[in-house]
C-alpha cells in the first residue's frame, strides 16, 4: 500500500505545485490573441505545420512528439505527445504562449496549463475541408497575422475543392476499413467523427463500417459485413502490421480487400492531419484508390 501512495504522490505533488506557483489572479484562457508571440509552445501536428506555412515559424519555442512536418520542426524542443502532456514539460520551454489542438491532454494537465499565467488558446479539429480553413484562420488571428492567415486559407480552399473534384465522376466508390491497430488478432477500426472517416469520404471513398463514432474493436462478423474493398492504414504510426499479419486474420481475408490483398499505407501525419498539406494527401488516397480514373 505505502509503495501504491508513493507510485501516484509524485505526479500528483507535481501538479499541485504547478497549480499553486502558477495560477494567477485570473487565468488567462478565453483569449484568441497572444499578447506576447515571442515563445509560443505549438501542440499538434497541423498546427506547427500551419505556422510555418504562414512564414511564422519564428515565434515558437517547442513543439509535441506529433509535430514532424517539415523538418525544420524537429530542431524544436520536444514537450512530449500531444496527449499525454505534463504541465511541467510545457513549462519547461517558458513560453509566452501555448498554441494546442483540440484534443490535447490529459484533461488534467490541460485545465492545470490553462489556469497559469501563460495565455492558452485552443483550437478546435473538425475533420472536414471546411475545418481546416477554420484551424488556418484561428492560428493566425492568435500570431497576430490575420491577413496573411486569410491568404493562406484561400489558397487552400482553392486546392482542396479541386483536389474533392478529382473522384467526382467515380461511380462504383470503394468501401473502405481503416484499421488503427490490431491486438491479439482484434481490428480497432475508425467510425464516424474521425479523420480516417473525413479522409476516406474527401477522397471519394466509403467508410465500410457505420453505426459507431470514434475507434472500436470490431467483432469478426462487423468485418465480415463490412466487405471492405480495400484496407487502410497508416505508416510511421506505432508497431508496424506486415501483410502477412494483416491477410492472416483469417476474418480480414475473408473479405474482398483480403481476397485481393488490397492494403494501403501511407504516413499517418501526412494522412490524418488536416492541415495544409491534406489537399496533395486527398490526391494521393485518391489515385492509390482509383488510379486513372481520378481526373486532373
Amino acid at each position: 500500500m505505502g509503495c501504491f501512495s508513493r507510485t501516484i504522490a509524485g505526479p500528483m505533488i507535481g501538479l499541485a505545485l504547478a497549480v499553486t506557483a502558477l495560477q494567477p489572479a485570473s487565468a488567462t484562457e478565453g483569449v484568441s490573441v497572444f499578447p506576447d508571440t515571442s515563445k509560443i509552445a505549438a501542440i499538434g501536428g497541423s498546427i506547427t505545420e500551419i505556422v510555418y506555412a504562414l512564414g511564422e515559424e519564428k515565434h515558437l519555442v517547442a513543439r509535441d512528439s506529433t509535430s514532424r512536418y517539415p523538418k525544420a520542426a524537429l530542431d524544436l524542443p520536444d514537450v512530449g505527445y500531444m496527449r499525454a502532456l505534463s504541465p511541467e514539460g510545457v513549462l519547461s520551454v517558458n513560453p509566452t504562449g501555448i498554441l494546442a489542438l483540440h484534443g490535447s491532454g490529459p484533461k488534467e494537465a490541460v485545465d492545470v496549463l490553462k489556469k497559469t499565467s501563460i495565455p492558452f488558446i485552443e483550437v478546435p479539429e473538425h475533420y472536414s475541408h471546411e475545418g481546416i480553413l477554420e484551424k488556418v484562420r484561428i492560428v493566425g488571428k492568435a500570431l497576430g497575422v490575420g491577413a496573411k492567415a486569410e491568404v493562406l486559407a484561400k489558397e487552400l480552399d482553392a486546392k482542396l475543392a479541386s483536389a474533392e473534384r478529382q473522384t467526382a465522376s467515380i461511380k462504383q466508390r470503394k468501401r473502405i476499413l481503416f484499421v488503427l491497430s490490431i491486438q491479439g488478432g482484434k481490428i480497432l477500426a475508425a467510425g464516424s467523427d474521425t479523420a480516417a472517416d473525413g479522409m476516406v469520404k474527401l477522397a471519394g471513398g466509403v467508410n465500410a463500417v457505420d453505426g459507431f463514432s470514434g475507434y472500436k474493436q470490431m467483432f469478426d462478423e462487423a468485418i465480415i459485413t463490412a466487405r471492405p474493398d480495400v484496407i487502410l492504414m497508416m505508416s510511421n504510426a506505432g508497431p508496424p502490421v506486415s501483410d502477412d499479419e494483416l491477410f492472416g486474420n483469417p476474418t480480414v481475408a475473408s473479405t474482398p480487400a483480403g481476397a485481393a490483398r488490397k492494403v494501403i499505407r501511407i504516413d499517418g501525419g501526412y494522412l490524418l492531419g488536416f492541415g495544409p498539406r491534406t489537399a496533395e494527401a486527398i490526391h494521393d488516397l485518391a489515385v492509390s484508390l482509383y488510379g486513372a480514373q481520378v481526373t486532373d
